[in-house]
């Protein structure tokens, strides 16, 4: 009984997941996200990143790569950043904020210094009434209609679908700025992808 129960909580977990990612195919504002695409492809500054708790983990995970791509970014930790990190964020730069509810309070004090800088806002969220998602210059509503967990709290669907809207940025950002296999070579020469980009055996 508990192995079947087990099996029908991983097949659940899974189908949920599945169809979180699929509904963003419905989802998503395109312009929105070809807006974004675009800042991103021409930003000659850094893109910068943060976000709080499982929304921080896509966060680093966009970081990668964009870093992976040549998009040079960072993650910055909200902590962090209010105690004098902020300075890294320049002119010219864009500056992300992940938030599944879009009032998260240690990154809704990093709004003001991102706007005197000048640098660009991107809030991703699932509340278009946020604080974050009206401050922002782009608003990118990543919403699902349910996570896994039987209290719908435990944020896993949700953190997925962020991830993957940054994987379908990314890889629209390649075709962009005309990314080759050779400039992949360049920073990636360990590891198993290392080894399909420098043909060794």
């Amino acid at each position: 009984m508990k192995n079947e129960m087990i099996t029908n909580e991983i097949k659940r977990t899974i189908r949920i997941e599945a169809n979180s990612i699929q509904s963003l195919l419905e989802t998503l504002d395109m312009d929105r996200m070809i807006q974004t695409v675009c800042l991103i492809g021409d930003c000659k500054g850094r893109i910068i990143i943060s976000g709080c708790g499982t929304s921080a983990m896509a966060a680093k995970k966009a970081v990668h790569s964009l870093n992976c791509i040549e998009r040079p970014a960072v993650f910055l930790t909200p902590s962090d950043a209010a105690h004098g990190g902020l300075g890294v964020l320049q002119p010219g730069d864009i500056f992300i904020l992940i938030s599944k509810g879009g009032n998260t309070k240690e990154l809704v004090q990093l709004i003001p210094a991102c706007q005197a800088k000048k640098a660009t806002l991107i809030g991703v969220s699932e509340n278009e009434a946020s604080i974050i998602a009206k401050e922002a210059d782009i608003f990118l509503k990543v919403k699902i209609d349910q996570e896994p967990c039987r209290f719908n709290m435990l944020a896993t669907a949700s953190t997925l679908a962020v991830i993957s809207v940054f994987d379908a940025i990314c890889i629209a950002l390649m075709q962009y700025t005309n990314y080759t296999k050779e400039q992949f070579a360049i920073i990636h020469p360990n590891g198993a992808v290392g080894d399909r980009l420098l043909e060794r055996k």
